[in-house]
């Protein structure tokens, strides 16, 4: 695997992501961050990418049934200190990530080609 800048990503950085993205999944379905005003246990994480230093986590979120994407990711990005701090209970690391929320787009795409597929088989 290759990351946007070119460099083959470590199995270090995959096996941290993986980490983080499983601890994240917990604190969200048990609603542990105690985010205002936003039930957590409807969000899935699908994927977390490391930077190569492994202080940067970008974690790939998508709520139940895709309603309401934006809201959510506003309000996780506004509260990601609840969530980093939940997560810090969860995770032993010597730095921890700072982690940036975004949709994920990847169903999207998918359901996008497979579309596509289907129009130029008809």
């Amino acid at each position: 695997m290759v990351d946007k800048t070119g460099k083959p990503v470590s199995q270090r950085q995959l096996r941290v992501g993986e980490m983080i993205k499983q601890s994240l999944g917990m604190i969200f379905a048990r609603n542990e961050a105690k985010v205002p005003n936003l039930e957590t246990n409807t969000i899935t994480v699908t994927e977390v990418k490391m930077s190569q230093d492994l202080k940067i986590a970008k974690a790939y979120v998508l709520p139940l049934g895709g309603k309401d994407t934006e809201l959510v990711i506003k309000r996780l990005k506004e509260y990601s200190f609840l969530i980093r701090k939940a997560l810090s209970k969860k995770v032993i690391m010597k730095y921890l990530p700072k982690i940036l929320f975004a949709k994920d787009e990847s169903f999207e795409y998918a359901e996008k080609i497979e579309n596509l597929i289907k129009q130029t088989n008809k």
